[in-house]
């Protein structure tokens, strides 16, 4: 006689990136055995990799192409399968900021974090008074492969090849180039032919992507002092 198949609950959230509405399901034990392993193995692109396989098996909505997705939709899409999986409270450990030494338990609902946006931020990057550029956000494969050691391979190469990766087109009044239609070798000279004015505009997009952002207020018990610590990130949740 078989055994009765256990019903799993499903839910819904709105993407960061786009406002679509998905479906999706809490991380089963088999699923959250993968998570533990990789957590315990200290290995940031392990862990990375088992995120995504983990919301690949949650998200019940067809057609969403997981390893397309911003790095801040993958966040925010894990934030909320952990929650409905095996809470909506986390404690994490923080240094109050006032002696940058005592460290407090702090305690954080989940569904308090959100993709926070910067106001003035834009994905067309105007470079002179012809050419501008439109870009897009680094999907978490890209994020992985240029964040992570690669043999041979130098900080700026990997900048450069982000960089070049998340220009989606390059444009003027007439005209249009899809940079998928471009060598890498053909958009790392265009980038490096800018001059750095035109470089920190680049930098500023990255810097002021939308990202998961939380402000806590911790006690400081030693020094008596309040002060307030903004978390940003993942890995500020969950270390």
């Amino acid at each position: 006689m078989p055994l009765p198949k256990i019903a799993t609950p499903t839910y819904e959230l709105e993407l960061p990136s786009t406002g679509q509405t998905i479906e999706y399901r809490p991380f089963l034990v088999k699923e959250e055995k993968v998570l533990v392993i990789a957590m315990e193995s200290e290995d940031t692109k392990q862990i990375t990799t088992a995120i995504k396989t983990v919301i690949k098996n949650c998200i019940k909505t067809r057609g969403i192409k997981v390893e397309n997705l911003p790095t801040f939709d993958i966040e925010y899409l894990f934030l909320n399968i952990r929650g409905k999986s095996v809470g909506e409270e986390i404690e994490v450990n923080l240094i109050c900021p006032d002696d940058n030494e005592t460290t407090v338990p702090v305690t954080i609902n989940l569904d308090d974090i959100q993709v926070t946006k910067t106001e003035g931020h834009n994905p067309q990057i105007k470079l002179d008074d012809e050419i501008a550029l439109q870009m897009r956000y680094p999907s978490l494969d890209e994020f992985i492969k240029n964040n992570f050691d690669i043999a041979g391979t130098s900080g700026m190469d990997q900048s450069f090849d982000l960089i070049a990766s998340c220009i989606d087109q390059i444009f003027t009044a007439d005209e249009v180039w899809a940079t998928s239609d471009c060598t890498k070798k053909e958009l790392r000279e265009f980038i490096e032919s800018m001059n750095s004015s035109q470089f920190k505009g680049i930098e500023e997009f990255f810097s002021s992507m939308p990202k998961l952002s939380h402000t806590v207020e911790v006690y400081n018990p030693k020094t008596k002092v309040k002060s307030e610590v903004v978390l940003e990130g993942l890995a500020s949740f969950f270390g």
